[in-house]
């Protein structure tokens, strides 16, 4: 078998039990979610805050009541305006990511936050590691996506083309909106 065929079936092996288990984690998700008290801050998490946690943000903010606040970091440098593709796609869908600016994780967010959304495993690993008072507070916001999923994590679109990001930010609507359903605020504010 050509080494090509190799690879591309072992990749779609390694996510297969992100497949087979994300209807069974969605519901557990949106359960935990539903039976928490209503967060007062919300925070995004990526690796360098240009992306995706700014752009699900925005749309959190959007959809939240104003009384939640809604914040996002990253792990990796600050103060990075999101790429051309970011701010161009956000646009389309009428939210502006020009002005943001990426700012690095605190303590104080992790102190502050009553839910943390990360995009990735190796993300929350990072944060509950030697800190795990913050587990109960950490998901994966890739795990509400109410469509099948080929991979539980939301992959990062930097320095990819604008389709990259349009598929990137359909899936992160998709989760925020199921975000805001499992808080059971409906269109309340």
């Amino acid at each position: 078998m050509p080494r090509k065929v190799l690879r591309s079936l072992a990749r779609g092996a390694r996510h297969l039990p992100d497949r087979v288990l994300h209807p069974w984690r969605r519901r557990a998700l949106e359960r935990r979610l539903a039976l928490r008290p209503p967060p007062r801050v919300v925070l995004f998490v990526c690796d360098g805050n240009m992306c995706r946690s700014p752009y699900a943000a925005a749309v959190a903010r959007r959809l939240l009541p104003p009384a939640i606040r809604v914040e996002s970091a990253g792990f990796i440098g600050a103060d990075r305006t999101s790429p051309p593709e970011a701010v161009a796609v956000a646009a389309e869908r009428g939210l502006d990511l020009a002005p943001h600016r990426s700012r690095l994780l605190a303590t104080e967010d992790l102190r502050d936050s009553d839910l943390i959304l990360v995009m990735d495993r190796r993300q929350r690993r990072r944060l509950v590691g030697g800190r795990p008072q913050l587990a109960a507070r950490v998901e994966l916001l890739g795990d509400l996506d109410p469509l099948p999923i080929s991979r539980r994590g939301v992959p990062d679109p930097v320095e990819q083309p604008a389709d990259v990001f349009r598929a990137c930010f359909d899936r992160i609507d998709r989760c925020v909106g199921a975000l805001h359903a499992a808080l059971r605020y409906g269109d309340d504010h």
